[in-house]
Protein backbone atom coordinates (compact mmCIF):
# COMPACT_ATOMS: atom_id res chain seq x y z
CA UNK A 1 0.00 0.00 0.00
CA UNK A 2 1.53 3.24 -0.69
CA UNK A 3 0.40 7.12 0.47
CA UNK A 4 0.27 9.94 -1.08
CA UNK A 5 -1.96 13.16 -2.03
CA UNK A 6 -4.01 14.15 -4.66
CA UNK A 7 -3.34 16.50 -6.59
CA UNK A 8 -6.13 16.84 -9.24
CA UNK A 9 -9.44 15.38 -10.04
CA UNK A 10 -10.55 15.41 -13.39
CA UNK A 11 -13.40 13.16 -15.17
CA UNK A 12 -13.71 10.31 -12.29
CA UNK A 13 -9.59 9.55 -12.15
CA UNK A 14 -7.54 11.35 -9.19
CA UNK A 15 -4.16 11.98 -9.68
CA UNK A 16 -2.44 11.07 -6.87
CA UNK A 17 1.12 12.17 -5.64
CA UNK A 18 3.55 10.07 -4.04
CA UNK A 19 7.27 10.67 -3.37
CA UNK A 20 8.19 12.24 -7.22
CA UNK A 21 6.12 9.95 -9.59
CA UNK A 22 1.96 11.14 -9.57
CA UNK A 23 -0.64 7.57 -10.59
CA UNK A 24 -3.58 7.69 -12.17
CA UNK A 25 -6.41 6.63 -9.95
CA UNK A 26 -9.83 5.59 -9.71
CA UNK A 27 -11.81 5.50 -6.30
CA UNK A 28 -12.83 2.21 -4.94
CA UNK A 29 -16.88 1.54 -4.93
CA UNK A 30 -17.24 1.69 -1.24
CA UNK A 31 -16.82 5.68 -1.11
CA UNK A 32 -19.25 5.90 -3.59
CA UNK A 33 -21.83 3.70 -1.02
CA UNK A 34 -21.04 5.77 1.82
CA UNK A 35 -21.36 9.29 -0.23
CA UNK A 36 -17.52 9.75 0.29
CA UNK A 37 -16.01 11.79 -2.78
CA UNK A 38 -12.45 12.22 -2.60
CA UNK A 39 -10.83 15.47 -2.93
CA UNK A 40 -7.86 17.54 -4.04
CA UNK A 41 -5.54 18.04 -1.37
CA UNK A 42 -7.04 14.53 0.37
CA UNK A 43 -3.99 12.11 1.86
CA UNK A 44 -4.83 8.94 0.75
CA UNK A 45 -3.79 5.35 1.21
CA UNK A 46 -3.63 3.39 -2.51
CA UNK A 47 -3.17 0.38 -4.12
CA UNK A 48 -0.60 0.37 -7.32
CA UNK A 49 -2.04 -1.70 -9.98
CA UNK A 50 -0.09 -0.74 -13.17
CA UNK A 51 3.06 1.65 -13.58
CA UNK A 52 1.39 4.38 -13.00
CA UNK A 53 -2.47 3.22 -12.22
CA UNK A 54 -3.83 2.22 -9.01
CA UNK A 55 -6.61 2.24 -6.47
CA UNK A 56 -8.01 4.89 -3.57
CA UNK A 57 -8.22 2.45 -1.12
CA UNK A 58 -8.30 5.09 2.05
CA UNK A 59 -8.86 8.89 2.57
CA UNK A 60 -6.99 10.07 5.96
CA UNK A 61 -8.98 12.24 8.14
CA UNK A 62 -8.94 16.03 6.71
CA UNK A 63 -8.02 19.15 8.91
CA UNK A 64 -10.79 21.08 6.39
CA UNK A 65 -12.40 21.05 3.26
CA UNK A 66 -14.05 23.55 0.66
CA UNK A 67 -17.10 23.44 -1.15
CA UNK A 68 -16.59 25.67 -4.03
CA UNK A 69 -13.76 25.21 -4.92
CA UNK A 70 -14.05 20.93 -3.56
CA UNK A 71 -10.71 21.16 -2.25
CA UNK A 72 -9.68 19.22 1.59
CA UNK A 73 -7.01 19.95 3.63
CA UNK A 74 -5.94 24.14 2.63
CA UNK A 75 -3.89 25.58 5.25
CA UNK A 76 -3.52 29.46 3.80
CA UNK A 77 -5.84 31.69 2.31
CA UNK A 78 -4.79 35.02 0.14
CA UNK A 79 -7.60 37.20 0.40
CA UNK A 80 -7.22 39.97 -2.76
CA UNK A 81 -9.05 42.97 -2.50
CA UNK A 82 -8.55 46.31 -4.25
CA UNK A 83 -8.83 49.75 -3.12
CA UNK A 84 -10.47 50.77 -5.72
CA UNK A 85 -12.33 49.50 -8.88
CA UNK A 86 -13.98 47.51 -7.19
CA UNK A 87 -13.50 49.97 -4.00
CA UNK A 88 -11.82 47.96 -0.98
CA UNK A 89 -14.88 46.87 1.01
CA UNK A 90 -14.58 45.83 5.05
CA UNK A 91 -17.65 43.89 5.28
CA UNK A 92 -16.74 42.07 2.45
CA UNK A 93 -13.30 41.47 3.64
CA UNK A 94 -14.70 40.62 6.98
CA UNK A 95 -17.40 37.96 5.25
CA UNK A 96 -13.98 36.26 3.85
CA UNK A 97 -12.33 36.89 7.17
CA UNK A 98 -14.78 34.85 8.87
CA UNK A 99 -15.75 32.06 6.36
CA UNK A 100 -11.53 31.60 6.24
CA UNK A 101 -11.43 31.61 10.01
CA UNK A 102 -13.92 28.75 10.64
CA UNK A 103 -12.63 26.32 8.37
CA UNK A 104 -9.30 26.78 10.04
CA UNK A 105 -7.32 28.52 7.67
CA UNK A 106 -4.55 31.01 7.98
CA UNK A 107 -5.84 33.93 5.85
CA UNK A 108 -2.98 36.51 4.44
CA UNK A 109 -4.50 39.90 3.06
CA UNK A 110 -3.06 40.88 0.04
CA UNK A 111 -4.81 44.77 -1.65
CA UNK A 112 -4.04 45.82 -5.29
CA UNK A 113 -4.55 49.01 -6.78
CA UNK A 114 -2.48 51.23 -4.47
CA UNK A 115 -1.16 53.16 -7.12
CA UNK A 116 -4.10 54.20 -8.21
CA UNK A 117 -5.11 56.11 -5.41
CA UNK A 118 -4.83 59.69 -4.45
CA UNK A 119 -2.55 60.48 -0.78
CA UNK A 120 -5.31 61.30 0.74
CA UNK A 121 -7.34 57.71 0.12
CA UNK A 122 -3.68 55.74 0.50
CA UNK A 123 -3.81 56.89 4.14
CA UNK A 124 -6.93 55.70 4.62
CA UNK A 125 -5.78 52.59 3.34
CA UNK A 126 -2.81 52.21 5.16
CA UNK A 127 -5.42 52.86 8.63
CA UNK A 128 -6.99 49.81 7.55
CA UNK A 129 -3.78 47.85 7.33
CA UNK A 130 -2.81 49.00 10.75
CA UNK A 131 -6.30 48.13 11.95
CA UNK A 132 -5.90 44.93 10.68
CA UNK A 133 -2.33 43.90 11.72
CA UNK A 134 -3.29 44.51 15.13
CA UNK A 135 -6.37 42.40 15.21
CA UNK A 136 -3.21 40.02 14.45
CA UNK A 137 -3.49 39.71 10.55
CA UNK A 138 -0.87 40.01 7.58
CA UNK A 139 -1.88 42.54 5.16
CA UNK A 140 -0.12 44.15 2.47
CA UNK A 141 -0.81 46.80 0.09
CA UNK A 142 0.14 46.20 -3.59
CA UNK A 143 0.41 48.53 -6.67
CA UNK A 144 -0.65 47.38 -10.06
CA UNK A 145 2.62 46.85 -10.96
CA UNK A 146 3.88 44.87 -7.72
CA UNK A 147 0.66 42.48 -8.45
CA UNK A 148 2.13 40.77 -11.40
CA UNK A 149 5.75 41.30 -10.04
CA UNK A 150 5.00 40.69 -6.22
CA UNK A 151 8.43 40.13 -4.26
CA UNK A 152 7.50 38.45 -1.32
CA UNK A 153 5.34 36.08 -2.84
CA UNK A 154 7.78 32.78 -2.26
CA UNK A 155 7.99 33.40 1.77
CA UNK A 156 4.18 33.27 1.62
CA UNK A 157 3.66 30.01 -0.56
CA UNK A 158 6.71 27.60 1.05
CA UNK A 159 5.67 25.15 2.33
CA UNK A 160 1.96 26.47 2.09
CA UNK A 161 -1.15 24.80 0.61
CA UNK A 162 -3.08 27.91 -0.43
CA UNK A 163 -6.34 28.77 -2.32
CA UNK A 164 -6.53 32.81 -3.52
CA UNK A 165 -9.60 34.17 -2.50
CA UNK A 166 -11.30 37.30 -3.46
CA UNK A 167 -14.19 39.32 -5.39
CA UNK A 168 -13.93 39.43 -9.33
CA UNK A 169 -11.69 42.76 -11.08
CA UNK A 170 -9.80 42.82 -7.80
CA UNK A 171 -6.15 40.99 -9.49
CA UNK A 172 -6.57 37.44 -8.75
CA UNK A 173 -6.18 36.53 -11.64
CA UNK A 174 -3.14 38.52 -12.36
CA UNK A 175 -2.03 37.57 -9.02
CA UNK A 176 -2.03 33.39 -9.81
CA UNK A 177 -0.48 34.31 -13.52
CA UNK A 178 2.33 36.35 -10.93
CA UNK A 179 2.59 32.84 -9.07
CA UNK A 180 2.82 31.07 -12.48
CA UNK A 181 2.05 32.72 -16.08
CA UNK A 182 0.62 28.81 -17.14
CA UNK A 183 -1.92 29.30 -14.55
CA UNK A 184 -3.65 32.44 -16.41
CA UNK A 185 -7.25 32.32 -15.11
CA UNK A 186 -10.97 33.63 -17.10
CA UNK A 187 -13.43 34.67 -14.92
CA UNK A 188 -16.72 35.64 -14.95
CA UNK A 189 -18.29 38.82 -13.66
CA UNK A 190 -19.40 38.26 -9.32
CA UNK A 191 -22.21 39.45 -7.95
CA UNK A 192 -21.67 42.39 -6.19
CA UNK A 193 -24.63 41.74 -3.34
CA UNK A 194 -24.14 37.60 -3.07
CA UNK A 195 -20.45 37.34 -3.46
CA UNK A 196 -20.71 35.00 -5.80
CA UNK A 197 -18.49 34.35 -8.88
CA UNK A 198 -18.36 31.20 -11.56
CA UNK A 199 -15.55 30.46 -12.20
CA UNK A 200 -14.47 28.64 -15.76
CA UNK A 201 -11.62 26.13 -14.62
CA UNK A 202 -13.40 22.64 -14.71
CA UNK A 203 -10.79 20.87 -12.15
CA UNK A 204 -9.33 21.94 -9.57
CA UNK A 205 -5.40 21.31 -9.23
CA UNK A 206 -2.87 21.53 -6.97
CA UNK A 207 0.39 23.75 -8.69
CA UNK A 208 3.87 23.36 -7.26
CA UNK A 209 4.95 26.81 -6.75
CA UNK A 210 7.65 28.26 -4.97
CA UNK A 211 8.18 25.20 -2.39
CA UNK A 212 4.44 25.19 -1.40
CA UNK A 213 1.20 24.32 -3.12
CA UNK A 214 -1.59 26.97 -4.94
CA UNK A 215 -4.62 25.77 -6.10
CA UNK A 216 -5.55 26.58 -9.79
CA UNK A 217 -8.85 27.66 -9.04
CA UNK A 218 -9.91 31.03 -6.81
CA UNK A 219 -11.63 29.41 -3.56
CA UNK A 220 -14.95 30.62 -2.14
CA UNK A 221 -17.03 31.29 -4.20
CA UNK A 222 -19.43 31.04 -2.34
CA UNK A 223 -19.97 33.57 0.92
CA UNK A 224 -22.99 32.47 3.13
CA UNK A 225 -23.02 31.63 6.68
CA UNK A 226 -24.86 28.16 6.35
CA UNK A 227 -22.38 26.40 8.05
CA UNK A 228 -21.55 28.84 11.37
CA UNK A 229 -24.25 28.84 14.43
CA UNK A 230 -24.59 32.31 16.04
CA UNK A 231 -22.87 30.97 19.17
CA UNK A 232 -19.32 30.29 17.06
CA UNK A 233 -19.33 33.41 15.41
CA UNK A 234 -17.22 35.53 17.88
CA UNK A 235 -14.63 32.65 17.49
CA UNK A 236 -14.00 34.58 14.37
CA UNK A 237 -13.39 37.88 15.11
CA UNK A 238 -10.49 37.23 16.89
CA UNK A 239 -10.49 40.52 18.93
CA UNK A 240 -13.91 39.56 20.14
CA UNK A 241 -12.36 36.45 21.30
CA UNK A 242 -9.89 37.93 23.57
CA UNK A 243 -12.72 39.84 25.91
CA UNK A 244 -15.44 37.20 25.58
CA UNK A 245 -14.19 35.81 29.14
CA UNK A 246 -15.13 39.46 30.77
CA UNK A 247 -18.94 39.08 29.91
CA UNK A 248 -21.14 38.19 32.44
CA UNK A 249 -22.79 35.74 30.58
CA UNK A 250 -21.56 32.57 29.47
CA UNK A 251 -22.58 32.64 25.82
CA UNK A 252 -23.21 36.01 25.53
CA UNK A 253 -23.54 36.87 21.66
CA UNK A 254 -22.53 40.84 22.14
CA UNK A 255 -25.75 41.65 21.43
CA UNK A 256 -28.46 42.59 23.60
CA UNK A 257 -26.82 41.32 26.89
CA UNK A 258 -26.45 43.77 29.70
CA UNK A 259 -22.68 44.07 31.38
CA UNK A 260 -21.21 42.89 28.26
CA UNK A 261 -16.83 43.50 28.00
CA UNK A 262 -17.33 43.28 23.83
CA UNK A 263 -20.15 46.44 23.65
CA UNK A 264 -18.17 48.11 26.93
CA UNK A 265 -14.65 47.96 24.81
CA UNK A 266 -16.28 49.26 21.72
CA UNK A 267 -17.91 52.07 23.68
CA UNK A 268 -14.29 52.70 24.81
CA UNK A 269 -12.83 52.54 20.88
CA UNK A 270 -10.58 49.28 21.86
CA UNK A 271 -12.06 47.84 19.09
CA UNK A 272 -13.30 49.37 15.98
CA UNK A 273 -16.68 50.29 15.82
CA UNK A 274 -17.24 48.98 11.98
CA UNK A 275 -16.10 45.62 12.74
CA UNK A 276 -18.44 44.85 15.48
CA UNK A 277 -21.27 46.96 13.19
CA UNK A 278 -20.19 43.38 10.71
CA UNK A 279 -20.22 41.08 13.37
CA UNK A 280 -23.86 41.95 14.62
CA UNK A 281 -25.02 41.92 10.78
CA UNK A 282 -23.30 38.93 10.07
CA UNK A 283 -24.94 37.63 13.52
CA UNK A 284 -28.47 38.56 12.54
CA UNK A 285 -28.01 36.73 9.09
CA UNK A 286 -27.09 33.51 10.91
CA UNK A 287 -30.08 34.01 13.18
CA UNK A 288 -32.57 35.04 10.81
CA UNK A 289 -31.55 31.68 8.19
CA UNK A 290 -34.76 29.57 7.86
CA UNK A 291 -33.81 26.09 9.76
CA UNK A 292 -33.01 23.08 7.37
CA UNK A 293 -34.33 19.99 7.90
Amino acid sequence: MAEGRIIKALSGFYYVKSEDSVYQCRGRGVFRNKKITPLVGDFVEFEINDPDEGYIMKIKPRTNELVRPPIANINQAIIVGSAISPDFSTILLDRFLVLIESKNIDPVIFITKMDLLSNKEKAKMEDYQRIYENIGYKVELLSTKDARDFPDLRNYLEGKVSVIAGQSGVGKSSLINAIKPSLFLETNEISSSLGRGKHTTRHVELIEVYGGLVADTPGFSALDFSSIQAVDLTEYFPELLELREGCKFRGCLHYKEPKCAVKSAVENGEVESFRYDHYIHFLEEIQSRKPRY
